[in-house]
Formats: C-alpha cells, sequence, structure tokens
C-alpha cells in the first residue's frame, strides 16, 4: 500500500473543511478554529521537547502537523474569498 504524500493530505483536509465551510458557516468556523488551535499548540510543545532532547520522531510527524494547521486556514480563507467577505452568521 503507498502511503499518503503531505500534498494529497494537504488537498484532502482542504476539500473537507471546505466541504464543511459550505455546509454550515458557523460550525466549520469553530472547528477551524479550535483544530488550528489545538495542532499549533501540541506542535509548539513537541518542536519545544524535541529541542531539548532529540528523540525518534519522524521528520514528517512535523510536516504533518504543520498541515493540519494550514488546511483549515487555506480553507477559510478560499469560502471567505469566494462568499466576498460576509459571514452570515456575523451579520446576524
Amino acid at each position: 500500500m503507498r502511503m499518503l504524500q503531505p500534498i494529497e493530505g494537504f488537498l484532502i483536509q482542504t476539500i473537507l473543511y471546505l466541504l464543511l465551510w459550505f455546509w454550515d458557516e458557523y460550525a466549520a468556523s469553530l472547528i477551524s478554529i479550535v483544530f488550528v488551535a489545538i495542532t499549533f499548540f501540541i506542535l509548539i510543545v513537541s518542536f519545544i521537547a524535541e529541542l531539548i532532547e532529540r528523540s525518534k520522531v519522524p521528520r514528517s510527524y512535523f510536516i504533518w502537523m504543520i498541515i493540519t494547521i494550514l488546511a483549515p486556514l487555506f480553507a477559510a480563507i478560499i469560502y471567505i474569498g469566494i462568499m466576498g467577505g460576509q459571514l452570515d452568521w456575523l451579520e446576524k
């Protein structure tokens, strides 16, 4: 079985987040903010631990964590660009 490449994972995540954004932008914005924040802080802790003491964590772990942070942000930017910068739940 072939391993999933980072660019493929990024595209799959972006598509899934875009589907969520088109389904319900309020839920998508909350989920995106929470996932990005959690993943970011896990990445920071992992990076600090790696600086303190080298481990055998593969480089791909850090690449996938960065992709997991960037995909929802990219999907949000695309959605907000398509919608002209207006989110319905902010106007109500």
